[in-house]
């Protein structure tokens, strides 16, 4: 009965007897028989998946799959489809009883004590994402790559979906890199202005990281605080805080008209850890996000308004794994400020039922 309630279960159920005829006989028997068929028809198997995940095609894909050219290896997926992968993430669903109100992110700082847990509903989520990608249009130009180096943080989450949702390119950068390898990713990237914070706070102590950005690259910083709203250090000339960024929002519209792109537009550059020399660029296109929600949604059973949290950063591939697979899921986003190694990540983590309860 359980396997049946899964993603996976529930759709072989709908479909199965249909797709398979009489040699289907219950999710987990005729698990292979589905694999098989899913491999041997991926234009029916992927349409079953694209009706589960919240993606907005403003041109819908011509085939799932094109393999007529046989100089494009494994072929081109979505060929024709226009979308903007981070809007998808940021609208009301019906399917998946997602909206306004729906609790997208759900977060708490770091400490001992009975932190409140913070919430951000969609509605807000979408708002706030609207102005950072108004406030991006008055100093870059579209397709100008823009790197974040900080820790996996609402405010990171907000500001990585409106790069995107701005047709600029986020530059993933892990915020435990020294300044060299900061400068060589911003180099070899090409990015034009780097997110950051003053500080990163683990365990109850801060450690520096507007310094480590300030001596790896030259290009234009706007710093975050780590904590409240006022910045634990100076920021440079020709650097910005992140209270004078948002004012540069101010007087344009409040709302925000997305950014469309082809399907194998270029959104995140990711690299390679670099411990074998060079680091290597991982390109991902718009793609690779409803790759990911779908593994997610298969493999993983990730539901609309489970709670998800995977202690992770943005300069590694599985922050923006987390972020797609939740939202285009319908997932609330968890997120804990801080060390996942202490008695505060574990208080955190004892609430998720309270939460489950409250997003029901």
């Amino acid at each position: 009965t359980d396997c049946k309630q899964t993603n996976l279960g529930r759709v072989m159920e709908e479909n199965g007897p249909k797709l398979l005829g009489a040699s289907y006989k219950d999710p987990i028997s005729s698990f292979g028989l589905f694999h098989e068929f899913s491999v041997q028809n991926q234009e029916v198997y992927w349409k079953l998946v694209l009706k589960e995940l919240s993606i907005k095609f403003v041109r819908e894909p011509k085939t799932i799959l094109d393999a007529s050219d046989k100089s494009m290896k494994g072929g081109s997926w979505f060929p024709g489809a226009v979308l903007n992968i981070a809007e998808c993430c940021l609208l009301p669903w019906p399917s998946q009883n997602r909206t306004d109100d729906s609790m997208a992110i759900v977060w708490r700082d770091e400490g001992f004590g009975d932190y409140p847990v913070n919430r951000m509903s969609l509605k807000e989520l979408r708002t706030q994402v609207m102005t950072v990608a108004n406030a991006l249009d008055t100093m870059f130009r579209k397709g100008d790559r823009i790197a974040i180096d900080m820790p996996m943080t609402c405010n990171a989450v907000i500001v990585y979906l409106a790069i995107i949702l701005g047709g600029f390119v986020v530059v993933g950068i892990a915020d435990s890199f020294a300044p060299q390898e900061i400068g060589n990713r911003m180099r070899v990237a090409k990015a034009k202005a780097i997110f950051t914070q003053d500080f990163i706070i683990r365990g109850g102590k801060k450690f520096p990281l507007y310094s480590r950005v300030m001596e790896g690259t030259s290009a234009k910083t706007i710093v975050i605080p780590a904590t409240g709203d006022s910045l634990g250090v100076t920021p440079r000339n020709g650097d910005m805080s992140w209270k004078d960024f948002l004012s540069r929002a101010a007087g344009r519209s409040s709302m925000y008209s997305p950014v469309y792109q082809s399907a194998d537009a270029l959104i995140n550059i990711l690299f390679s850890s670099g411990t074998t020399g060079e680091p290597k660029v991982i390109p991902w296109t718009q793609l690779c996000p409803i790759r990911c929600a779908a593994d997610t949604w298969a493999h993983l059973d990730l539901r609309p308004k489970d709670v998800d949290l995977w202690p992770t950063n943005l300069g590694w591939v599985m922050g923006p794994i987390q972020i797609f697979s939740c939202f285009l899921n319908g997932a609330t986003l968890a997120l804990y400020h801080g060390s996942p190694l202490g008695r505060g990540f574990c208080k955190f983590v004892q609430v998720w039922p309270i939460l489950h309860h409250l997003l029901v």
